[in-house]
């Protein structure tokens, strides 16, 4: 999955070259949602091509001028020549293009570009959102997080392949649902700051009540997200508890024969035997809140 938080969310169907390149290009994107198109041809800068041309009939001429000193027997400056035609080639092989990194974000423009329009309405840039539903998404996401960079997680102990398809595709869903509110709710807000007349405000009124059931629809969806996300941060706690058990438990005859050698009060001893006691409780609380987290990530798919 791509790294939480993401300014732009594409659609899991899109496929993962293109959604990573509309990923890395925010800042082109907004410019392109704007109305900005780039130039699709672009010319070499002249100065750059008549410079290696002069520099290439230059060296050429070097050594053409060289070759003939050389059958004439003027040895000392036929070396002299021959090295300078032969730095002038290399630097000119060698010298930047200052033209080369212009082409190279020219052609990333229209290849965003070109992904953008063939897929449009299957991102959402976050600049899009407006302030409540940028929130929301926060939210959404944040969560999403805590299920996939849980430790749970990476063991299976969880649904890792469902949630692999699942959550991309509950947060895309989300995004796409709060970009088409934060639309609507512009433009209504637009519509409503003019002043209404009294027959005009009896439509608005419905609408904006449309407005605020979705607001509350995606709301609930979030925070299914988040129960979710709470039931897997219940079993992280437990499985990290039980890690830290286990590895003191390990220990636990070291510390016996320390005590012993020692000639230490002996009542400490059936306190470091409650590990165990506490290594099974804690399993069974690990079952237990990824039995609860499996339970609410079924809720989540309904």
């Amino acid at each position: 999955m791509p790294g939480r938080h993401a300014k732009v969310i594409v659609d899991p169907a899109v496929a993962d070259d293109v959604a990573a390149l509309l990923r890395d290009n925010r800042k082109l994107l907004v410019r392109i949602r704007s109305g900005w198109v780039p130039a699709h041809k672009r010319h070499r800068p002249l100065v750059g091509v008549v410079t290696r041309l002069a520099a290439t009939g230059a060296a050429a001429v070097a050594v053409f001028y060289g070759l003939l000193l050389f059958v004439a027997g003027r040895y000392t400056p036929f070396a002299v020549i021959m090295t300078g035609a032969a730095l002038l080639v290399v630097s000119v092989l060698l010298r930047p293009r200052p033209d080369a990194e212009v082409e190279r974000t020219h052609a990333l423009e229209l290849a965003v570009y070109d992904s953008s329009r063939r897929h449009e309405g299957r991102y959402v840039v976050r600049d899009q959102l407006d302030e409540p539903a940028r929130a929301l998404m926060i939210r959404a996401q944040t969560a999403i997080d805590q299920v996939m960079g849980s430790s749970v997680h990476a063991e299976g102990l969880l649904d890792d392949v469902r949630n692999a398809v699942m959550l991309p595709a509950q947060e895309w869903e989300i995004a796409r649902l709060l970009a088409k509110l934060s639309e609507l709710r512009a433009e209504h807000e637009e519509v409503v700051s003019e002043g209404l007349t009294p027959e005009v405000a009896a439509v608005a009124e419905p609408l904006a009540q449309a407005l605020d059931s979705s607001q509350q629809a995606v709301i609930a969806r979030v925070e299914a997200l988040e129960r979710y996300a709470g039931h897997v941060g219940d079993a992280e706690r437990a499985y990290r508890a039980r890690h830290q058990i286990e590895r003191l438990s390990a220990k636990l005859p070291r510390y016996e024969e320390l005590l012993a050698e020692s000639g230490a009060d002996g009542s400490s001893v059936p306190e470091l035997s409650r590990l165990s006691d506490d290594a099974d409780r804690l399993e069974q609380a690990l079952r237990d809140s990824v039995s609860s987290a499996h339970e609410a990530f079924r809720h989540l798919r309904g």
